[in-house]
């Protein structure tokens, strides 16, 4: 397969055309171009979809030229408009984005309301086809069974579908084997149906900085999707590197390295510009966050889940101080290191449920000031003021300095909250300007893996590669491999000596 066959399999008269598209192999330029070529040729819009807010943008400065022609949205909200339209029908309320936030597995939930809809009311689904008769999906990986399903729905309905998808992209999270298997299936399913298949095979990513490094992600992603060991033993590519170094830390959860394993990090770091530190859990990103001596700042992404946690317990508990009071304590204690039961947490709690009467002196005395602003505003504004008054103790007091706040972005969000009248309005305006503003990635971070996804840097190191953080699972796999295809130019693998990963032959 080829770049040119990818391009006339899309331009074909096909009506489902899939595209397999392994990272950095050209696929939001095929894409992009096709529906440029497209909007010159088609009367009606040209509807791109994809999953998150980054995608969008990237795809609108790739059709900047067609951009009254191409509608760019993501799946969720176009599964939102449809919902909106038949609130009623489907239960929900008027306001269905805001109930999708609001509730467990909202968006979710909505998604398996709609598919339903649509197979029941397949007029529904015609209407749309009508409106939109050819629709891109990007990265198609990465949907529910529920969205893959009323994606389908419009197919049936005559929609044209263009579907790029990297299976080995896909973040399976805490999904059970079964539901691994299932999400596997659909995609053998998907290309099965297709009146064509092809994959894009280029590794055009890495071809004006490393393009034997790009040959060799690609066949890293063979060997890892097939259930093989990546080998690192022999002749490695250059720019291409293995440290053997074997967590010490006592913790679980935390990540160290001895001194002799550190040095040749450092020395390796230390002359570049730009780098990213991959791995596999959030305990390990925020231990490496301390590891680096908080020189380098964590990449919060998009989401937000500690902030949408104390949104729905400040909603479920407003006007309750001690609920209140934990619901904020959970929240810093997501999002920072140090605040501690022994040390703070606990005197705070108490404090609040004995009405903050107690004569206290030094620390205890402040925590207690802390405690009486959730007494006397128990509610979002009031925890705004609580985070507020707490980040700036964290800097100007020396008996809170052990508390770090490694997610700032997702702290200050939480403050933002009390400038609203209600903690869901508050959330619906920032998560609309975090949408539309895209802040901006540092030159140095470390990330999760799965935050990491869809990201380039020159200078890439995966850390803890360990049976702990990649055990043999088709999840491990899919996560090692999204880590591997993160580096354009350097890529530096810690592998353990005594527990390394099965995944990588060393």
């Amino acid at each position: 397969m080829s770049d040119e066959s990818v391009a006339a399999a899309l331009r074909s008269g096909a009506s489902l055309v899939v595209i397999e598209a392994p990272g950095g192999c050209g696929k939001t330029h095929q894409g992009a171009q096709y529906a440029a070529d497209a909007a010159e040729i088609i009367e009606s819009r040209i509807l791109i979809l994809t999953h998150t807010h980054a995608a969008c943008d990237v795809f609108a400065a790739r059709t900047a030229s067609s951009r009254t022609r191409v509608e760019i949205r993501t799946l969720d909200s176009l599964i939102g408009q449809i919902a909106s339209a038949y609130h009623g029908r489907l239960d929900l309320p008027a306001d269905v984005s805001a109930w999708s936030r609001t509730n467990e597995d909202g968006y979710n939930r909505v998604a398996i309301k709609v598919a339903h809809l649509l197979d029941k009311k397949p007029l529904i689904a015609s209407a749309l086809a009508r409106r939109y008769p050819l629709i891109i999906c990007d990265e198609h990986q990465d949907a529910t069974a529920a969205q893959d399903q009323i994606i389908l729905a419009l197919h049936k309905a005559g929609v044209y579908l263009r579907i790029f998808a990297d299976p080995m992209q896909r973040i399976f999270g805490g999904r059970n084997a079964t539901a691994i298997a299932a999400e596997i299936k659909r995609w053998t399913d998907l290309k099965e149906q297709a009146n064509e298949f092809e994959e894009l095979d280029t590794p055009h990513r890495w071809a004006n900085t490393n393009p034997a490094l790009g040959a060799w992600v690609l066949t890293a992603r063979a060997t890892l999707r097939d259930g093989g060991q990546v080998d690192l033993r022999g002749a490695l590519p250059n720019g291409l590197r293995v440290i053997r170094a074997d967590n010490v830390a006592r913790a679980p959860g935390q990540y160290q390295l001895a001194a002799q394993h550190r040095t040749p990090l450092t020395q390796l770091m230390r002359p570049l510009n730009s780098v990213l530190v991959v791995a596999a859990h959030n305990t390990t990103v925020s231990s490496l966050r301390a590891f680096f001596n908080r020189s380098i700042p964590i990449w919060e992404g998009h989401t937000r889940e500690a902030l949408d946690g104390l949104c729905n317990g400040l909603r479920i508990h407003n006007g309750n101080p001690l609920e209140i009071g934990k619901i904020a304590v959970d929240f810093v204690s997501g999002v920072a290191t140090g605040f501690s039961p022994t040390g703070y947490s606990r005197l705070l709690l108490d404090e609040i449920e004995q009405g903050c009467t107690k004569r206290r002196t030094k620390k205890p005395a402040i925590l207690q000031s802390l405690g009486r602003i959730i007494l006397e505003q128990p509610d979002h504004q009031g925890v705004g003021r609580f985070l507020a008054t707490l980040r700036a103790l964290t800097k100007d007091d020396e008996a809170f300095a052990a508390i770090k706040i490694d997610h700032s972005r997702e702290y200050n969000d939480a403050i933002q909250l009390g400038r609203y009248a209600s903690p869901d309005e508050g959330l619906a305006e920032i998560a609309r300007r975090r949408a539309h503003s895209r802040a901006a990635i540092p030159s140095k971070a470390v990330s999760t893996i799965h935050k990491a996804k869809g990201l380039e840097f020159p200078h890439v190191v995966v850390a803890a590669c360990d049976r702990q953080h990649f055990s043999d699972t088709k999840a491990a796999r899919a996560k090692l491999y999204v880590a591997l295809s993160r580096a354009t130019e350097s890529l530096t693998l810690l592998v353990s000596h005594t527990h390394p990963t099965p995944l990588l032959h060393i």
